[in-house]
């Protein structure tokens, strides 16, 4: 389905709030502004069906080219009102949208009566609900995607996703077929960034509910690679994939000290995944290592842009709602700002060591920080502190001070300081130990020096 593809529009997308109280102009006005910043193209959003969501709301989205992807969270134990589902596709397609997502995880239990799980046949009585209100946004000029399901899940995802896929070919339904996207929470939970890359070929012994030691499986980013070789082996091709739910969620603590290290792992690892989202196939990141993204992954949705005080998801959340953006959005927008680079206005230039010749070192040990557009991190000051109180460093964010010391001790990867940069310094006569990896790591090894 080559309409979906457009040179213009990038993968990196959102999802908006977590409910469908936030479409007013007033809304508009501060999340439009942001998603222009993070050069957002898509943006998720949680459909009422009751009611159609205020054109003018995604008109400005659409004008501003963020094409919105409407979820339709459909009940699986109730008669679904089709007519009014009709009226509402008409809208929305008269108004220039074009992708809706039906239903929602219907592989967990939870999704339906206790009865009707039960009872067999699990998936042919979804694609029961599933077929006729798909066929209706088709002819009013959408495209349908299949739900994402819960990775897992109490019925194996994969093996639900197979059955789905066999049973609208069995059932002839072609025309669907050929316009049908996938979609697929592609969340990072407990796991590295790159678990279940390569697919079924490169962990060919993984099974649903088995994961022989040494292997991986599809609960992970590359959640996209195994559903593409089911859709492969099934249909004989791969259709469109939409990624939601993309990023580390940010586990809560109690405990002050773990909750800064949570939180540095979560704006370390959203980042490392929005830089891959960001970057094309033939374009390598130097310290990422993560694999090519597939040309059918069409949208990487994030979770999450915001969400109220009172909402479960407040962690996640990439910016309060007033528009102001927490770690994980500040180091990306400092990265996009930069033109992708793999620098950080911390590094500054080589060039002011390169001017340097050895000079006696006036400074014992110096501590060098990562400075951002948007001032000094919190959670790197809050890790640092007990390492400070033990060795009293001279704290601070410039390279070319550091060359001036006999230690220099940087807390950041290359991402914040490029490893030219720690060559230089070493150049002007400096020690240098790197502190990198996510919040424990650094933590971790500080407490050990």
């Amino acid at each position: 389905m080559t309409a979906f593809h457009n040179h213009d529009t990038s993968r990196l997308g959102f999802h908006y709030y977590p409910d469908t109280l936030h479409y007013s102009q007033g809304d508009l006005q501060i999340w439009l502004p942001v998603l222009k910043r993070l050069q957002a193209s898509w943006l998720v959003l949680v459909a009422p069906i009751d009611r159609a969501i205020p054109e003018a709301f995604l008109r400005g989205l659409i004008e501003a080219h963020i094409q919105p992807i409407l979820h339709f969270h459909l009940p699986l134990g109730k008669a679904i009102d089709l007519a009014s589902l009709r009226l509402l596709f008409e809208n929305y397609a008269d108004w220039g949208l074009k992708t809706v997502i039906l239903f929602d995880r219907p592989n967990t239990r939870q999704a339906w009566s206790s009865q009707s799980w039960v009872q067999s046949d699990l998936t042919e009585r979804f694609l029961d609900i599933f077929l006729p209100p798909a066929e209706i946004a088709l002819h009013t000029g959408l495209k349908p995607v299949l739900p994402p399901l819960e990775p897992g899940g109490d019925y194996w995802d994969t093996a639900y996703l197979q059955a789905l896929l066999k049973g609208i070919k069995r059932r002839g339904s072609g025309e669907l077929l050929e316009a049908l996207s996938l979609s697929a929470y592609a969340r990072v939970t407990g796991k590295s960034l790159h678990w279940g890359a390569g697919g079924p070929e490169r962990w060919p012994k993984s099974r649903p509910y088995s994961l022989p030691a040494g292997h991986q499986d599809q609960r992970g980013f590359y959640i996209f690679d195994w559903y593409l070789s089911i859709a492969q082996a099934v249909l004989d091709k791969q259709p469109p994939v939409l990624l939601l739910g993309v990023g580390s969620p940010l586990v809560a603590h109690d405990n002050p000290d773990q909750m800064m290290h949570a939180r540095v792992e979560h704006a370390e690892k959203n980042l490392a995944l929005a830089q891959r989202v960001c970057t094309p196939a033939d374009e390598t990141l130097p310290s990422n290592t993560l694999d090519p993204i597939s040309a059918h992954v069409l949208a990487c949705n994030f979770w999450l842009l915001t969400a109220t005080a009172d909402s479960p998801h407040l962690a996640d959340a990439w910016f309060y709602t007033d528009g102001c953006g927490k770690e994980a959005a500040e180091s990306f927008l400092v990265w996009l700002s930069m033109g992708r680079q793999r620098t950080s206005p911390s590094s500054n230039s080589s060039s002011e060591l390169n001017t340097q010749k050895p000079t006696s070192q006036s400074i014992d040990h110096y501590l060098l920080l990562p400075l951002f557009e948007w001032g000094v991190s919190e959670w790197y000051l809050d890790a640092i502190r007990p390492f400070i109180l033990k060795h009293r460093p001279t704290i601070g964010f410039s390279t070319e001070e550091a060359g001036r010391a006999k230690r220099v001790t940087v807390i950041g990867g290359e991402q914040l300081f490029a490893d030219n940069v720690l060559d230089e310094l070493r150049n002007a006569g400096c020690r240098v130990d790197r502190i990198s990896g996510d919040g424990t790591e650094i933590a971790s090894t500080l407490s050990t020096l």
